[in-house]
C-alpha cells in the first residue's frame, strides 16, 4: 500500500474535521488537504518530477510540510526532508547524491539554498513554498492529469541522510512498507492514536516529528505546527492547553528545557510525549515523571529503522518510577513486538543476557540500504540483520540497556569504558547540567578519559569537587583524567552531541584534574 492512501481514508472518513493548524488557527480540512496534495503532486508532475524522482524539502516546520510530503507519495516521488540547520555545502550534497531535481523551500532557507545550488553539477528548481510561481502552479494544475498512485509498497518514500557524525550523511532509503510497519510498531508498541489527538511540531519535522505524521495521518488525528516553526518554551504550553490531547515528540535536550522553565506547569492537555533522538538520562527522566505524571514514553531508534528497535510506554515508565526501578528508566525498555533485537560478538554470534557487544534488529522496518551506496549498505545490513553501531546488553527480563556508540568506547590500559556510564554520574553532581565524555590519546594508556562539563544555571564548576564526587560513585580507572568547563555542548539538531566538535574544543594537554 502507498501511504497516501491513508490519506484519502482520512479525508473520505472526516472531510470537514481540521487536518492541520498553524498555531491555533485552521488551515486545511482533511479534504482540502488531500485535494492540495494531489494538486502540488500534478504541479511536480507539470515540472518533470516523476515516480521515482527524489524532492528535497529544505523547510523549517511549517504547514506546507504536510502536503508536500504526502504529494511526493501521491506521484510516485521520493521525499527528502533535510535539516534546516544545516550548512549550503550540507543541502549541495545531499541535492547532488539524491539526484533531486526539485526542492522546495521555506522563505527563511532560500539564501542558503541558493548558495548551495551555485557550484552544483546536477541541475535542481528552487520552489519556496510561500511564492507566486508555486501557487500558480497549484493553480494551473490538472490534479486529474495524475497517474493512479503507484501500490507497491517496496518502493522508496523517504531519503533520510544521517547527521554525518563520522564523515558524509549516507542515504537512509525507507519504503513506504517500512514506514508502515513503523506506524503499527508505534500504535502496537508505544501509543494509541485517535481522532481527538493532536500532534504538536515542536521538534523538526524533517526529523522524528515528521515520522510521526504518518501514524496520526492513519488515525486522522490534527497536526498543529507552532507559528515560530520550532520549540519554544513560551509558545509550546499554550498550544497544549488550548487543543488538549496533545503528543509531541521531543529528544531529550526539550525535555531539560521544560523542566529547567519554572513557569511550566504539569501540562494537563499533554497526552503524550514521547522521547528519542538522544540519550535520557535517569535524573531528567525521574523529573520529568514527577512534573508531568504518566505521560512519558521513550523509543530507541535510528534513522535506518525509524522509531523502531526498542520502547518503554507511559504505563512501564511511571511503574519503573513508582517502583524506584532506576535499572530499568536507566534502560531502552524491551524490543518492539514487530522486529527482532539481538546483541552479538565481533563475529556475529548472539550473546547471553549480561554480555555487553553490538546490538543489531531486523524486521519490516529496517531500510532496504543506503542511497547509491552499496559498500556502506553491504557493512551495515548483514544477512537482513541492520549492525547499528550501539553497543549495549539484555538483561534476564529482555530489557536492553545502551551503553554507547562502538566508536566512541574508550579503552585505556586494555580495559573497556563507557562513556554513557560515567555521563550518568557526571550529571548527578548538583553543579553540572550536562556532561560529554570521550577519549583523548594517551601515550602510557592508550586514552584517557576527558569530561566536558556545562554547569547549571547559576552555578561553577570545581573540578576538583567533581573529581572527588567520581570517586565516591565510580571505579577509579573510569574517573574523568581531565575536565573542559564549556557553556554548551555542540549539537545536531535534534540534539545528539557531536562528539568530534568537542574534541576539536580541546587543549592538546587538558590541564588534569
Amino acid at each position: 500500500m502507498n501511504l497516501a492512501n491513508s490519506l484519502i481514508q482520512s479525508a473520505n472518513s472526516w472531510p470537514d474535521k481540521v487536518a492541520i493548524y498553524h498555531g491555533d488557527t485552521p488551515y486545511l480540512s482533511w479534504r482540502d488537504l488531500e485535494y492540495r496534495a494531489a494538486k502540488v503532486a500534478a504541479a511536480m508532475q507539470a515540472l518533470g518530477v516523476t515516480q521515482g524522482d527524489c524532492v528535497g524539502l529544505a523547510m523549517t516546520n511549517c504547514p506546507q510540510f504536510v502536503e508536500i510530503l504526502y504529494a511526493c507519495w501521491r506521484l510516485g516521488a521520493i521525499a527528502v526532508p533535510m535539516n534546516a540547520k544545516g550548512h549550503a555545502l550540507d543541502f549541495q550534497y545531499m541535492l547532488e547524491h539524491s539526484g533531486a531535481p526539485l526542492c522546495f523551500v521555506t522563505p527563511d532557507l532560500e539564501p542558503t539554498l541558493g548558495k548551495a545550488i551555485v557550484d552544483m553539477r546536477s541541475t535542481v528548481k528552487l520552489l519556496p513554498v510561500n511564492s507566486a510561481i508555486l501557487a500558480g502552479l497549484i493553480q494551473d494544475a490538472d490534479e486529474k492529469s495524475l497517474p493512479t498512485i503507484p501500490q507497491d509498497d517496496a518502493l522508496p518514500a523517504w531519503l533520510f541522510y544521517t547527521s554525518g557524525t563520522t564523515g558524509l550523511p549516507k542515504g537512509a532509503t525507507l519504503s513506504h512498507r517500512n514506514l508502515l510497519a513503523m506506524a503499527a510498531s508505534y500504535f502496537s508498541d508505544v501509543d494509541d492514536v485517535e481522532p481527538q489527538d493532536n500532534l504538536v511540531h515542536a521538534a523538526p519535522m524533517s526529523h522524528g516529528s515528521g515520522l510521526y505524521i504518518i501514524p496520526h495521518v492513519m488515525k486522522g488525528a490534527s497536526q498543529v505546527v507552532p507559528v515560530s516553526g520550532k520549540f519554544k518554551e513560551d509558545e509550546l504550553p499554550g498550544l497544549i492547553d488550548h487543543f488538549q490531547h496533545c503528543t509531541i515528540f521531543a529528544a531529550p535536550t526539550m525535555l531539560q528545557r521544560l523542566l529547567a522553565n519554572p513557569e511550566i506547569g504539569g501540562l494537563p492537555g499533554l497526552k503524550t510525549l514521547v522521547l528519542g533522538g538522544g540519550p535520557l538520562y535517569v535524573r531528567d527522566c525521574i523529573s520529568a515523571l514527577e512534573k508531568f505524571g504518566p505521560k512519558l514514553a521513550q523509543i530507541y531508534g535510528q534513522g535506518e529503522t525509524p522509531m523502531t528497535i526498542t520502547a518503554m510506554n507511559k504505563q512501564q515508565m511511571y511503574e519503573a518510577y513508582e517502583n524506584n526501578d532506576l535499572d530499568f528508566l536507566g534502560s531502552v525498555g524491551r524490543p518492539f513486538s514487530t522486529v527482532d533485537v539481538a546483541v552479538v560478538d565481533t563475529d556475529g554470534n548472539t550473546l547471553q543476557p549480561g554480555e555487553m557487544g553490538e546490538i543489531v534488529v531486523r524486521g519490516d522496518t529496517v531500510m532496504s540500504g543506503y542511497w547509491n551506496n552499496e559498500s556502506a549498505t553491504a557493512e551495515a545490513v548483514r544477512n537482513g540483520w541492520l549492525y547499528t553501531g550501539d553497543v549495549g546488553c539484555f538483561d534476564t527480563d529482555n530489557v536492553l540497556t545502551l551503553k554507547d556508540r562502538s566508536k566512541d568506547l574508550i579503552i585505556s590500559g586494555g580495559t573497556n569504558i563507557y562513556p554513557r556510564e560515567v555521563e550518568e554520574v557526571l550529571i548527578q553532581h548538583p553543579a553540572v547540567k550536562e556532561a560529554c565524555v570521550l577519549g583523548l590519546p594517551d601515550e602510557l594508556w592508550g586514552e584517557s578519559v576527558v569530561a566536558a562539563l556545562v554547569p547549571q544555571p547559576g552555578s561553577e564548576i570545581d573540578t576538583a569537587d567533581i573529581d572527588r564526587f567520581c570517586i565516591e560513585n565510580l571505579a577509579r580507572f573510569k574517573r574523568p583524567k581531565y575536565y573542559l568547563v564549556v557553556d554548551d555542548l555542540p549539537k545536531t539538531a535534534t540534539g545528539k552531541v557531536l562528539k568530534s566538535n568537542v574534541q576539536a574544543l580541546l587543549p592538546e594537554k587538558p590541564a588534569g584534574a
